[in-house]
């Protein structure tokens, strides 16, 4: 039945270290739903009762929360074989925290919380470490979250693009690079209007921090770049 997505699920991080032929008997003792979304629908809406870990096997999604101004806030951009709702999963909540929409078509699987905890009589070595992934990523998803926070309490534009650029560089080690946001995106996930990004960019080009075309960057002068931290 996931036969067609084992290639995909085989790399997921709540799937790491689990032999593909475990996977594949464990994807139907978990027996995870599975649903079908065109471009920009809504996959779920913040409140709304939770209705299981989501795995993207195919298309592209953003997670977005409002702030208490009624704005819409970036949280993240997920591709094919990132996860979401691992954050309340294990939580006394039972509604999800944020709204997640389709960017592209896709196709998500729901895996339900309680098939996850228990409901193995064998309690397999592939279960065990599914739940140990388990572990890891809501630790690293906080660790993300509260780096979030950090950026929303930046208030200089300046200073949230040159933070964002040099993180950028330290992922990837090289002065040239693709970011993964469109710039609309880019000014949602730094809380700022997208005409005031575009203005911030610009100028640092011209000040000859930085070159770009549309989403690729390249830091010019990164003495000057980390000076507007």
């Amino acid at each position: 039945m996931y036969t067609k997505w084992l290639s995909t699920l085989i790399k997921v991080r709540l799937f790491e270290n689990i032999e593909r032929d475990a996977l594949n008997k464990m994807l139907l003792c978990l027996n995870p739903n599975k649903v079908a979304y065109k471009k920009k629908a809504y996959i779920t809406i913040a409140e709304d009762k939770f209705t299981g870990i989501g795995i993207i096997v195919e298309g592209e999604v953003i997670v977005t929360k409002e702030n208490v101004a009624g704005d819409r806030v970036m949280m993240a951009k997920l591709n094919e074989g990132d996860i979401f709702g691992e954050i309340v999963a294990f939580s006394d909540n039972d509604k999800w925290p944020a709204t997640v929409i389709a960017s592209k078509d896709c196709t998500i699987l729901f895996l339900p919380t309680e098939k996850i905890m228990g409901n193995c009589p064998k309690m397999c070595i592939g279960h065990k470490l599914l739940i140990q992934n388990m572990l890891k990523i809501v630790s690293q998803k906080a660790l993300q979250l509260n780096r979030k926070i950090e950026y929303l309490a930046i208030k200089s534009i300046r200073t949230k693009v040159s933070t964002y650029l040099l993180e950028q560089y330290h992922s990837v080690k090289k002065n040239k690079f693709m970011i993964p946001l469109k710039r609309n995106e880019l000014a949602e996930f730094l809380n700022i209007s997208r005409p005031s990004l575009s203005r911030e960019l610009i100028k640092m080009k011209e000040e000859g921090f930085i070159d770009f075309y549309r989403s690729s960057f390249e830091i010019i002068d990164m003495e000057a770049l980390k000076a507007n931290i």
